[in-house]
């Protein structure tokens, strides 16, 4: 599985990871390329892309926390990537309480 090089995780996280340093952020690589799925740029979610394979941004769908992805990112990737059909978008991760 194709991951982000070291050197492009420290940019996305220092351009969509704000609140943290990009050094704090890069312990959860998941959360900088979800990050940037959601609300990245063209070009950079075009760079993403490019850098990593289909399978790993499966992976991040798929491991998604509640409140990661919006609803248009949510059914963007699911029908970007295969992961549905058409009108078949499955419900976005809930938060839970105990």
């Amino acid at each position: 599985m194709k991951r982000l090089k070291p050197e492009a995780l420290l940019r996305f996280a220092a351009k969509y990871i704000w609140w943290l340093t990009p050094e704090e952020a890069a312990v959860r690589p998941i959360r900088i390329v979800a990050q940037v799925m959601n609300i990245g740029d063209y070009d950079d979610v075009q760079a993403l892309v490019r850098e990593v394979d289909e399978d790993y941004l499966r992976e991040v769908v798929h491991e998604a926390e509640a409140g990661q992805f919006s609803e248009r990112s949510w059914a963007y990737w699911h029908y970007r990537l295969g992961l549905c059909g058409p009108g078949k978008v499955p419900d976005m991760p809930q938060r839970r309480v105990a």
